[in-house]
C-alpha cells in the first residue's frame, strides 16, 4: 500500500521555527496559540492585506492575499502582497508589524518566510524570483532582501527541520532568551521554570559522579 503524501507546510511554521523550535511545535504540533498585544498589532496591520483583489499601482499589478504552493518543497500558504514587475517577475513584499529586529538572527526568521513565498512563486509562474521585501510598519520603510543561494540553502533546512518536527512530534527545549520576552506563548511555554528546572537536574546528576 503506498504511503500517503504527506500534508504541506504553512510558510508561517517556517517563520515559527526560524524564530523558536519550541514555539513552531507548540503551533503547529500542539496546536495551542495565544494572543498578546504583538499578535494584536500583527493582526491588525493583515487585515490590510488579507482581503484578496488586485490593483494597478504605479504601472505595476498589485496582488493581495495571493495564494501560494510548491509541490517540490511541500508548502502552502499564501503571500500578503505579490507585486508583478512589468516583465511579468513576481516580487513578493511581507508586511511585518513593528520596526526591523536589531539582532540579525532574528531579523534572519522574517528573510526564510520570504524566500519560501520566493519558491512558491517561481514554480507557481515559472519565472526567477531574485529579490523581495520586507515591510515594516512602524518605520513604513522595505528592507530588501536577496533570494540568493545561501538563503535558499536555510530554507531547505527549515523545510526539512519542521517535516522532522511534524511527523516526530517531539517538544523542543526552551529557549529562555530576549525572544521569550515578546511571545504569546511564553505562559505556556513556561522557559524559565523548565530551564531551571533542568539545571537541577544536571546539578543532582552531578552529585554522583565520580
Amino acid at each position: 500500500m503506498a504511503e500517503e503524501a504527506p500534508d504541506p507546510i504553512p510558510l508561517s511554521a517556517l517563520q515559527h521555527w526560524a524564530y523558536c523550535p519550541r514555539q513552531c511545535a507548540l503551533i503547529h504540533v500542539e496546536q495551542v496559540f495565544a494572543e498578546n498585544i504583538f499578535t494584536q498589532r500583527g493582526q491588525a496591520l493583515h487585515k490590510r492585506v488579507d482581503d484578496p483583489g488586485f490593483e494597478i499601482r504605479g504601472g505595476l499589478r498589485v496582488e493581495r492575499a495571493l495564494p501560494l504552493f510548491s509541490d517540490r518543497l511541500g508548502l502552502v500558504g499564501k503571500a500578503d502582497v505579490v507585486e508583478f514587475l512589468p516583465d511579468g517577475t513576481p516580487y513578493p513584499v511581507e508586511y511585518k508589524h513593528g520596526s526591523r529586529h536589531k539582532r540579525p538572527d532574528i531579523a534572519a526568521c522574517d528573510d526564510i518566510q520570504l524566500a519560501a513565498q520566493a519558491i512558491c512563486l517561481e514554480e507557481m509562474f515559472h519565472r526567477p524570483v531574485p529579490e523581495g521585501a520586507l515591510y515594516y510598519a512602524t518605520s513604513r520603510r522595505r528592507r530588501i532582501v536577496t533570494i540568493d543561494l545561501v538563503l535558499r540553502e536555510k530554507l531547505a533546512l527549515a523545510v526539512a527541520a519542521v517535516k522532522a518536527l511534524l511527523i516526530g512530534g517531539n517538544m523542543p527545549r526552551p529557549l529562555n532568551d530576549e525572544r521569550c520576552q515578546a511571545c504569546s506563548l511564553v505562559d505556556l511555554c513556561q522557559p524559565r521554570a523548565l530551564t531551571a528546572a533542568k539545571g537541577r537536574e544536571t546539578a543532582l546528576a552531578g552529585l554522583f559522579d565520580p
